[in-house]
């Protein structure tokens, strides 16, 4: 089972450990928006040219909107795990990351360490980088505002910096600290697109941060950051604003949905982030197993062996199969 504790996602490789069954395989195992936005609304795409300086700017605006920030605060990024892994080449000071954190923010910084906001001693900050997913992932919890500008003063006052990867935010939009990016702030914020609006293989993200910073993605970034697919779709996806406001409502319906049939299993679904129920069981090895044999596939961890994720489901037919999986049948 340690082949799927990594990351989310490797679906071929399931089909080939498990087989085919009589239903196509579902991913549960990602938190990606099953029902992601129709790329058919795009406006068409050169696939022959460079990407422009103008679809990049349409873009970034777009997004910026989104984001509520200016456009000069703000980088695209081909992906935000991209980003991430820049990170340490741009600003200075050691990472600390969260304790329960996404798989990459201890992978790309291996001399980092955990860092419980509220339980470790608050100097271990000064001059260094705090590393925080908010919503967490994989566990869906969250940081109130409260205490993230608490964190914010103190790594801006300690030559330190706060970097959130917002990479779900964008169901939870009220969340975001994205309205207190501002020069003399040492805050940066790693958003994604693909996680929202269901286009994980577009491969765009943003950094949005002070200006000098932000330069300096740029640079590193160099003259062509993304592709034009992703220039286009993004930009029409991020002016779409009522697909985004039905979207948001529908995915809080979805999960209350998910999380009465892990109720009714006798489960007790945790996290606050609509794409993903974190399980902590006994019987999680169990779980995993019995979905993989009902085409199913969903996070397993090999860390914390109790753990299962899973993600949304994207309609009743995927939820009744999920329901007959948990139930053994």
């Amino acid at each position: 089972m340690t082949r799927w504790t990594h990351h989310g996602g490797k679906l071929d490789e399931a089909r080939r450990w498990f087989g085919e069954g009589r239903d196509p395989w579902i991913d549960l195992s990602t938190g990606i928006n099953p029902l992601g936005w129709p790329v058919e609304k795009a406006p068409a795409i050169d696939w022959r040219g460079l990407p422009g300086d103008a679809l990049l700017a349409e873009l970034e605006q777009n997004a910026a909107r989104h984001f509520s920030v200016d456009p000069a605060h703000l980088c695209a990024l081909p992906g935000s795990e991209a980003g991430l892994r820049l990170l340490r080449g741009i600003i200075a000071g050691n990472v600390l990351h969260g304790a329960a954190c996404y798989r990459t923010h201890r992978d790309i910084h291996p001399d980092g360490r955990a860092f419980i906001p509220g339980v470790d001693d608050p100097a271990l900050l000064d001059g260094n980088i705090l590393l925080i997913a908010n919503p967490n992932n994989p566990d869906g919890g969250l940081l109130d505002k409260v205490q993230l500008n608490a964190l914010l003063e103190r790594q801006t006052s300690s030559d330190g910096w706060l970097v959130l990867d917002e990479a779900f935010a964008d169901c939870l939009p009220d969340i975001s600290m994205a309205d207190r990016i501002a020069d003399d702030r040492r805050l940066l914020i790693f958003r994604s697109f693909g996680k929202f609006f269901g286009l994980a293989g577009i491969r765009l993200g943003f950094v949005i941060g002070p200006r000098a910073t932000i330069a300096r993605f740029r640079e590193r970034l160099g003259s062509w950051p993304v592709s034009t697919a992703a220039l286009v779709i993004g930009a029409a996806a991020y002016a779409d604003r009522d697909w985004i406001t039905t979207t948001q409502a529908r995915l809080i319906e979805q999960a209350a949905t998910l999380d009465g049939l892990l109720h009714a299993h006798g489960l007790s679904p945790q996290g606050a982030c609509p794409l993903f129920r974190l399980i902590v069981t006994d019987v999680a090895a169990t779980l995993f197993a019995r979905c993989a044999r009902h085409a199913i596939l969903t996070r397993p961890f090999d860390e914390n062996a109790g753990w299962l994720r899973i993600g949304l489901p994207a309609d009743a037919a995927a939820l009744a199969r999920l329901d007959r999986a948990l139930e053994g049948g």
